[in-house]
């Protein structure tokens, strides 16, 4: 099933994505109380709520895809924790070292932007780069969690883009300014619930574009912390709760590690293209 929050009449509505992929649900006008996003939906009725939204879809208004304008599928994340370095071919172009345990750092809910949204240059720096990445929505509350359970925690999977502006990630040891720019994260543009794809997203060819060329290329099978095992060191520190967004990393292949480097500038189109999950695009704009 793929859930896509979106506008309409003024107000954000949850839809699923009908099978053929030109329309969608809208259960929203089926039901004016559900929420328009899915983080909300869960916060309230946890994943027992998927399975009550397949049913709501089969008699729910139909709307075409094509002209929607797409939220994010979950629009205020509590936290957002982002592995660095998950795979090994990106650590070497950087000159790293293969990691023994994963580079976690944290990216705020302002940094966001939903598919066919602008990704914003901002005005400090020429150096924007893409990240394509898995992204992991927790669907459960869970601390202390197993590995052999971890997989029970997720609602489903999306593509990210880890926007990064690279002269500020570099200004200290800690890459957190570089990751947190304004709209410079990419998140859609729907929500793939887990039935649907292989146990952790596995064997998943995940690439990026820009503007129509391919960037990174690889295989979901290659990240060094696949997602159950990142799950079960998360919840060894935290506490996951629904809504969480968990970002997997990134393969070799991003501008900075290029000779000459590419970075994204206004007028490109970016995408993050998931075998099984969807693409997401987003044009780039300067920052006003």
């Amino acid at each position: 099933m793929k859930l896509i929050s979106f506008e309409a009449e003024g107000r954000a509505r949850l839809g699923v994505v009908d099978a053929g992929g030109g329309e969608v649900a809208d259960l929203g006008a089926a039901d004016a109380r559900l929420p328009g996003e899915l983080g909300a939906l869960l916060a309230d009725s946890g994943m027992a709520a998927l399975k009550n939204l397949a049913a709501k879809a089969k008699s729910a208004p139909r709307r075409k895809l094509a002209g929607l304008r797409y939220g994010l599928p979950v629009a205020r994340p509590s936290k957002i924790v982002c592995l660095g370095l998950n795979y090994v071919d990106h650590a070497a172009e950087g000159g790293h070292a293969r990691p023994e345990y994963p580079s976690f750092f944290m990216r705020g809910p302002s940094s966001l932007v939903a598919h066919g949204q602008p990704i914003l240059r901002p005005r400090v720096s020429d150096k924007l780069d893409y990240e394509a990445e898995l992204a992991v929505v927790i669907g459960r509350r869970g601390r202390h969690v197993a590995k052999a359970d971890a997989l029970d925690l997720v609602a489903g999977y999306s593509c990210f883009n880890d926007g990064s502006v690279r002269d500020y990630q570099r200004k200290t040891t800690q890459w957190t300014i570089g990751k947190n720019f304004d709209a410079t994260g990419g998140f859609g543009p729907w929500l793939v619930t887990p039935e649907d794809l292989p146990p952790g997203a596995k064997g998943l060819s995940i690439e990026s574009r820009l503007n129509g060329q391919a960037m990174q290329k690889a295989v979901t099978d290659d990240m060094l912390f696949p997602v159950d095992e990142t799950i079960a060191l998360l919840t060894e520190c935290m506490t996951l709760e629904p809504g969480d967004l968990i970002a997997m990393g990134t393969p070799a292949g991003v501008g900075y590690a290029r000779k000459p480097p590419v970075f994204m500038k206004a007028g490109d189109t970016v995408e993050i293209v998931i075998g099984s999950i969807g693409t997401l695009s987003n044009p780039i704009r300067d920052e006003q």
